[in-house]
């Protein structure tokens, strides 16, 4: 296993930036607004030996980094609401669990303070809890937002808490971050970690808020690795998780919860937003999570038409159906479904109850299944001779008596499957005809369950063969 350094300490120290920096890109969203980071975040990252180094067998170090929420974020604010007025309060234990067990699995805990605010009551606190597991020895001690000469004083302050020397950061500016890094490589030991094996798979989780994704999460993980609530909204961030399963490795990125753009209330929303388009982005297959007690929305709407508009093999997960399978049939559901997300209608579906564990084993399994789909290169002879077939049971209606050709069909691209093909007219193959072409090519392809992206192109002429035929024309 890697060696793990957490961050830890009161809201709105900096730890978000701190985690940014040291990653070397932004992963957590960073605003001011206490309790932005509610769930452990983490990322591996590589830490390399410093400059002065004289060991030969001076090598780079590999550690999962982890940021945590603000630890008595309610405590010290005392109840906190929603935009929708749901009080927050209760989330307090959960936070501050997620926190205790990144501690208690962690090599290197970096206790960071604000060096601006001064010690709090809440700083002191937390030394306290930290003390009181015995490890204190694990303890680096940070002040961040040391942005200029004049604060270095107040960072001293910082060794009263009990845990030696004080590392002055300034994230803002970038300061102090190289020597942390060195302190860190310090301490992880002369013997370096193997990076570990990279995942095949990256699987985004996506829905309206509430539906049960976080749960999905600690279902496949069988602990409790993000906040799980009755509270919509409750993540903010996008969550990388790392699982294997049956001896294959994959990344599950729990996404935040999505409603309609006139309900944001403030940036993190926005921001929380982006983050689940960028995991969009660069998961290979995405599970549209819906909630079976609930109508499909408008929002679930929205997102399975973005999923097809950026070519993502998704798959239609369907949670809490132990709560209605007494009610309806997967049958019944599928047809609803057909009628609700007709553009998904070539998605696979999946019936699970995160709560109970149920059925997410198959729906990762079919993740995995998606994902080999949209890999699968086909040969072009296969290929033209295919759509050559397709053409000759039914073309496209022809227009101004043009008759459609098709003179060459290639598979130019994987992750989507892309076929492009050079034809004589490529608005004869738009609209109804494209959507026939899609499907018969689902039929008869190994990716009947994936987006395929068609491109049509007219054939370019020759310039020569041009000339000459107006040369002939003129003889």
């Amino acid at each position: 296993m890697l060696p793990v350094i957490a961050i830890v300490g009161r809201p709105n120290v900096g730890k978000s930036s701190l985690f940014n920096r040291l990653a070397g890109e932004r992963i957590s969203i960073v605003d001011p607004t206490p309790g932005v980071t509610r769930d452990r975040i983490s990322t591996i990252i590589t830490i390399n030996p410093p400059n002065d180094t004289d060991e030969a067998d001076a090598l780079p170090r590999v550690a999962e980094l982890c940021d945590t929420g603000g630890f008595g974020i309610y405590v010290a604010e005392g109840k906190r609401f929603d935009d929708a007025g749901e009080d927050l309060s209760a989330l307090a234990p959960d936070i501050e669990a997620q926190i205790f067990a990144a501690v208690e699995g962690a090599t290197i805990v970096l206790f960071t303070i604000d060096a601006q605010s001064g010690i709090t009551a809440l700083d002191e606190k937390i030394a306290q809890l930290l003390r009181r597991t015995g490890n204190t020895d694990r303890v680096i001690q940070v002040a961040n937002k040391v942005d200029g000469p004049s604060w270095e004083v107040h960072a001293l302050d910082a060794a009263k808490l009990g845990f030696g020397d004080t590392l002055s950061v300034s994230t803002k500016a970038g300061s102090g971050i190289r020597h942390l890094m060195e302190a860190l490589w310090t301490r992880l030991g002369s013997r370096p970690e193997e990076p570990p094996a990279s995942p095949e798979m990256k699987v985004a989780i996506v829905g309206r808020r509430n539906a049960g994704k976080s749960s999905l999460v600690n279902a496949l993980a069988g602990a409790p690795r993000v906040i799980v609530s009755e509270i919509a909204g409750t993540t903010r961030d996008s969550v990388d998780v790392r699982f294997e399963s049956e001896g294959r490795i994959f990344i599950a990125i729990d996404t935040a919860g999505i409603r309609k753009r006139k309900s944001w209330a403030d940036d993190v929303e926005f921001y929380s937003h982006n983050r689940t388009e960028v995991a969009l982005r660069r998961a290979d297959v995405a599970l549209l999570l819906l909630d079976a007690t609930e109508p499909v929305s408008q929002v679930e709407k929205q997102l399975a038409g973005e999923l097809v508009e950026a070519y993502k093999p998704t798959v239609i997960v369907v949670n809490k159906w132990d709560l209605v399978e007494a009610k309806q049939t997967p049958n019944d559901y599928l047809e609803y479904l057909t009628q609700e997300l007709p553009m998904l209608n070539f998605a696979p579906l999946v019936f699970i109850s995160a709560k109970n564990g149920d059925g997410t084993a198959d729906a990762i399994a079919m993740a995995f299944n998606l994902h080999t789909q949209a890999s699968h290169r086909e040969t072009t002879g296969k290929l033209n001779a295919l759509v050559q077939k397709i053409l000759t049971e039914r073309g496209p209606s022809s227009k101004l008596g043009t008759i459609a050709k098709i003179y060459y069909i290639s598979q130019i691209e994987t992750n989507p499957p892309t076929i492009a093909m050079v034809v004589n007219k490529p608005e004869l193959f738009e609209g109804a005809y494209e959507r026939y072409l899609l499907n018969r090519l689902r039929e008869e392809l190994p990716y009947s369950e994936v987006p395929i992206k068609l491109i049509f192109s007219a054939r370019r002429r020759d310039p020569d063969d041009v000339k000459n035929r107006r040369s002939a024309g003129r003889a």
